[in-house]
């Protein structure tokens, strides 16, 4: 039954790449670390979203103006290993791109942004080591190396572009698990440190006309904690559900020109976020489980930039496990419908992207040694 434990969880997260919080796109989750044995695994996301917006600044141009949809389907991938060095102590290393975020509007629309395009990228390696207690306790924590990376061009800002080079961080992960499994009952609670980066920039303005070499954009990447739970209901019957809060509010990326030219950043968040999922499991036989989630997370009402046009929203998650042998693959579709936004240009309304949504594919390959 642990084996099962485990594996439910990560059905209605094998469609990765739809967490709706700002960047956030894995859930950061240490669910490898409750794998028994020695264990490893591979997982791919694909996101296909639909973003689209329309003017409402006359400033801008004719109010209504549409911008066609700026969401860009991407891929993201991840890898684990997880092995006990004996019956007291377990490790794991984690590879994922836990912030991503690619947006484009389209040349010719006549739509104020249109030209504009942004890009920012992560990748992760965490690694882990767990002390586990006789009476069900386990402690746990690490380091998380970090590189991130961004581009932009903000074509209504004299042609404005930007290139963040990839920099290193160092941050840190903690946290303590309860697990019972003759009743299938676990409980963690995880933290991530923030991650500082320091990225080397390129401003240029009119199409390379005037270029600013040389200078460097601050930021920190959130710290944030995971509450995650799940217990049998009944016999082959489990729920599970969770609760992750993100300090998006202290997150700024602002370089110096870009600033001085708009009065704004070029990404920002005014809120934290709390996202809420909860879900039921059910193992149908030795080969087959299958699980169905639902997640929540509120809409804040505030001003993004154009860069992040997504409040909140809800989602549906349905997933499935075929297990053979020391094998099991897992699959996952996740329905994401993102909230309504108004985006801001110089500290003022300038669109609204209201009804759009998301489609999130993924799979996942674990084999036990």
């Amino acid at each position: 039954m642990k084996k099962y434990l485990t594996s439910v969880t990560a059905m209605c997260l094998a469609a990765g790449g739809a967490h709706a919080g700002a960047l956030d796109r894995t859930g950061q989750s240490i669910e490898v670390l409750f794998e028994q044995g020695r264990y490893a695994e591979f997982s791919l996301g694909y996101i296909s979203p639909d973003v689209q917006g329309r003017n409402i600044n006359a400033g801008l141009g004719a109010i209504g103006t549409a911008s066609g949809d700026i969401g860009l389907s991407n891929f993201n991938f991840g890898a684990a290993y997880k092995a006990d060095l004996n019956d007291t102590w377990s490790y794991a290393l984690i590879v994922d791109q836990p912030f991503k975020a690619e947006v484009e509007y389209a040349a010719g629309t006549g739509y104020f942004a249109q030209g504009s395009n942004a890009q920012f990228d992560s990748y992760a390696v965490t690694a882990l080591l767990q002390y586990n207690m006789p009476n069900g306790f386990s402690i746990y924590g690490g380091p998380r190396f970090q590189n991130s990376d961004a581009s932009a061009r903000i074509g209504f800002v004299s042609n404005y572009d930007v290139v963040a080079d990839g920099d290193w961080g160092v941050g840190a992960v903690a946290g303590i698990a309860y697990e019972r499994p003759e009743i299938a009952l676990r409980v963690s609670l995880t933290y991530s440190s923030e991650i500082a980066h320091s990225n080397d920039v390129t401003e240029t303005f009119s199409n390379g006309a005037v270029t600013f070499p040389g200078s460097v954009a601050e930021f920190e990447t959130p710290q944030s904690v995971n509450l995650e739970f799940q217990t049998g209901i009944a016999t082959d019957t489990l729920l599970f559900g969770g609760v992750r809060w993100v300090d998006w509010s202290d997150f700024d990326l602002s370089p110096e020109r870009y600033v001085a030219a708009t009065n704004q950043p070029l990404l920002s968040y005014v809120d934290d976020t709390i996202t809420y999922r909860i879900g039921v499991g059910r193992r149908l036989s030795d080969t087959w489980s299958v699980a169905a989630s639902i997640g929540y997370e509120e809409n804040t009402g505030n001003l993004f930039t154009n860069l992040g046009p997504a409040d909140g929203g809800e989602s549906l998650n349905l997933a499935a496990i075929y297990t053979q042998g020391n094998m099991k693959i897992t699959t996952g579709i996740r329905y994401l419908r993102i909230g309504d936004t108004t985006t801001a240009v110089s500290g003022n309304p300038g669109a609204e992207f209201n009804g759009n949504d998301a489609i999130a594919l993924g799979v996942k390959i674990g084999y036990t040694f």
